[in-house]
């Protein structure tokens, strides 16, 4: 299952998938709203990686601003089955992160190699950013059960 909420990201990450063989992806903004997944079949699932993803994502930056001055923005850890991969990617609405998991049917050189297209292709492809407004919780609460609604079809 592959699923976005805007259409500008649909065709950059159908190719990121099927290029790079990644058994589950997620793409969602650095505060943990999910734009799109693939892989997924439980709400609950996508919602926990997304939280989980943002959070690793903002430590590690903030680990590499303390260690050398400069935020760290790919992490990668190999299991004994699976691996993962956490990327960040710039587009004109701001930085997103990329969240895979991936088994032997690939290789964390070709996923990186297929990351740096998608960041390219999604810099591309992005609308240009409407007026920014600051989110409030219930404004985000609402975005992320519409976005989840729309993500597993109940929109």
């Amino acid at each position: 299952m592959r699923t976005a909420v805007e259409s500008w990201i649909e065709e950059p990450l159908r190719r990121f998938i099927d290029d790079s063989r990644v058994r589950l992806a997620l793409l969602l903004e650095s505060s943990g709203r999910v734009l799109a997944q693939h892989g997924f079949t439980r709400s609950i699932d996508v919602m926990s990686a997304c939280a989980l993803a943002a959070a690793i994502h903002a430590s590690a930056a903030e680990i590499g601003r303390q260690l050398d001055g400069n935020p760290f923005t790919t992490l990668h850890h190999p299991g004994q089955a699976r691996q993962i991969f956490l990327g960040e990617l710039s587009t004109a609405r701001g930085a997103h992160i990329l969240l895979t998991v991936f088994d032997d049917a690939t290789s964390i050189g070709l996923v990186r190699l297929y990351f740096a297209d998608l960041s390219k292709r999604l810099a591309a492809a992005g609308p240009a950013p409407a007026a920014l407004v600051p989110a409030s919780l219930v404004d985000f609460e609402s975005d992320l059960n519409r976005n989840l609604a729309k993500l597993f079809g109940r929109i």
